[in-house]
């Protein structure tokens, strides 16, 4: 599990789907830039994804918020979805955190207390202190997510403060 039950969830927003593949809760998920349209909470083209790093040099990505559930390819005429786990099918509709509170163990690199978080482009969905420009055409504080509220602990969760929409760009 990359994210712990303690946070704080002060806005949320459920009108993205995910279908690139699986993901495990905790990171910070990007614009579909490509075929994000329309302002519908049906709107099936506006998807979010993990960043990867093939996707970088194409065009600079632009986080969304931290993904709240599971995503899973199951069948399910098979087995269920557990809603224990706040699973989601691939292809469905995810529960994104745009402002709050989270413990994650998706960070990379050493982050200080009071250090700025970035959405990390090179390690998909991670947290990262590293402040380097990200993409083409990125500019300075795009990927800027929030705070490090604290540095890891033994085992590798840290604290972080999302506050998204970035508009200091």
């Amino acid at each position: 599990m990359a994210l712990k039950a303690d946070r704080i969830e002060e806005s949320t927003d459920i009108s993205y789907f995910y279908n690139a593949g699986t993901a495990t809760r905790g990171g910070v998920v990007c614009l579909d830039a490509v075929n994000a349209s329309g302002a519908s909470m049906d709107q099936g083209a506006n998807k979010v994804a993990y960043a990867e790093a093939t996707a970088v040099a194409a065009t600079p990505s632009v986080p969304v918020g931290v993904l709240l559930n599971d995503v899973v390819d199951k069948d399910l005429t098979r087995t269920h979805l557990n809603q224990y786990k706040d699973e989601v099918q691939k292809g469905g509709k995810v529960t994104v955190m745009t402002r709050g509170q989270v413990t994650t163990s998706n960070i990379t690199g050493t982050p200080v207390p009071g250090e700025v978080a970035y959405a990390d482009e090179t390690t998909a969905g991670n947290i990262t202190n590293a402040s380097a420009l990200f993409g083409a055409g990125s500019v300075s504080g795009q990927m800027a997510v929030g705070r490090f509220l604290s540095g890891k602990d033994a085992d590798g969760y840290a604290k972080v403060s999302v506050n998204l929409p970035n508009h200091g760009a």
